[in-house]
């Protein structure tokens, strides 16, 4: 098991990037935007493999009663959606509570979200 990778959000995503890049030496995939949401995330991708999601979507810092901009959720890849299951399964049993039910997202990825014992958002990915 392994951090697949860690999520900010950023009131301004482009200069984020720009930082990551020229002082970090991260290189940007293709913005990826929902127009149904108002998402917008860039993944960021270090020397080392390491990868860092810098997110925008102003309606869910209000929603979720949060600072404009912050730490959202650590993610984990666990090898295959088969694992993605059996671990969201195991920690509902345990009493953990799953705020989003293992799915495909609209970019591509097979993941679900746990809260932990003291709510942070932990998502669980292949």
């Amino acid at each position: 098991m392994q951090i697949e990778h860690i999520a900010i959000y950023y009131r301004d995503l482009e200069k984020a990037k720009s930082f990551f890049s020229e002082y970090f030496g991260a290189t940007a995939r293709e913005l990826y935007r929902n127009e149904k949401t108002g998402f917008s995330s860039y993944f960021l991708t270090f020397e080392n493999g390491a990868r860092l999601e810098i997110m925008n979507r102003p309606d869910v810092c209000e929603k979720e009663n949060r600072p404009l901009g912050g730490l959202h959720h650590i993610a984990f890849s666990v090898g295959s959606r088969e694992k993605v299951d059996e671990l969201t399964n195991r920690l509902r049993r345990d009493g953990f509570s799953v705020t989003g039910e293992p799915r495909v997202t609209g970019d591509g990825y097979y993941e679900s979200i746990i809260s932990d014992f003291e709510g942070n958002l932990i998502e669980i990915t292949v």
